[in-house]
C-alpha cells in the first residue's frame, strides 16, 4: 500500500479514501446489525477469535495504525469476503488504540 503520490501510485488521501470505503461495504455486507457503527467509525476484527472494533476514522490517518493496515493488506489483502481483519493479538490492539484515542 502506497502512501506516495510519484510514478502513478495513489496519495495517502486517496489510499485513506480507498480503505474507508472498502470497510464501509464490508461492514454493510456482513454485519445484519450496523447500527451500532455511528458515523465516522468502521468496523475492524481482531485475532484469532475476529473480536469486533468499532473505531475512529480518524485512527486511518495514525502512522500507528497504517503500520496494521499494511500488516492486513499482506497477509489478508482487502479485497475479500472477511471484513476488515487486523493481524495481530487483542491486548496488543486494544494497547495501542488506548493510545491513538
Amino acid at each position: 500500500m502506497a502512501f506516495k503520490k510519484s510514478s502513478g501510485k495513489l496519495s495517502q488521501a486517496a489510499v485513506l479514501k480507498q480503505i474507508v470505503k472498502r470497510c464501509s461495504s464490508l461492514g454493510r455486507k456482513h454485519e445484519q446489525n450496523h447500527e451500532d457503527v455511528p458515523k465516522g467509525h468502521f468496523v475492524v476484527y481482531v485475532g484469532e477469535n475476529r473480536t469486533r472494533y468499532v473505531i475512529p476514522i480518524s485512527f486511518l490517518s495514525r502512522p500507528e495504525f497504517q503500520t496494521l493496515l499494511r500488516q492486513a493488506e499482506e497477509e489478508f489483502g482487502f479485497d475479500h469476503d472477511m471484513g476488515l481483519t487486523i493481524p495481530c493479538e487483542q491486548r496488543v490492539f486494544e494497547s495501542l488504540t488506548s493510545m491513538l484515542r
